[in-house]
């Protein structure tokens, strides 16, 4: 596959579309089966994990949107994006927390496609809703 950083923008908000709707259909083949996410608190979650709690309710994103630029880079293979983003999720019963993060995404394209196969959001501003 060739890198074209618009189809990586492209696909970047598909994903983050499908976790805010809680949509699986479209989630799941954007992450690779051995995803993993290291959230803002520093906690290390699975594939499973991660898209079987948005699945279950557990985490309900109420935003994930970026609000700076996606920028792109990488090869044929790997590609990563690193934006600024803001996220309002709530975790069980708790109260939702608004998060304004670097995020970074890893992509390999894999089967003629590209999946997510790491992510890192670090909080550089906190409050709640």
């Amino acid at each position: 596959m060739t890198l074209d950083a618009s189809v990586m923008r492209d696909t970047e908000r598909r994903r983050l579309r499908s976790v805010v709707e809680a949509d699986m259909e479209v989630a799941d083949p954007l992450h690779a089966d051995d995803y993993q996410l290291i959230t803002p608190r520093g906690y290390p979650l699975t594939k499973e994990e991660y898209l079987g709690g948005i699945a279950s309710g557990q985490l309900r994103y109420r935003a994930f949107e970026p609000v700076s630029e996606i920028a792109v880079r990488g090869s044929a293979e790997v590609a990563v994006v690193r934006y600024k983003a803001r996220i309002s999720i709530e975790e069980g019963s708790s109260q939702a927390v608004s998060l304004i993060c670097w995020h970074t995404d890893c992509y390999e394209a894999r089967d003629g496609r590209w999946q997510a196969v790491w992510s890192q959001a670090t909080a550089i501003s906190r409050g709640t809703e």
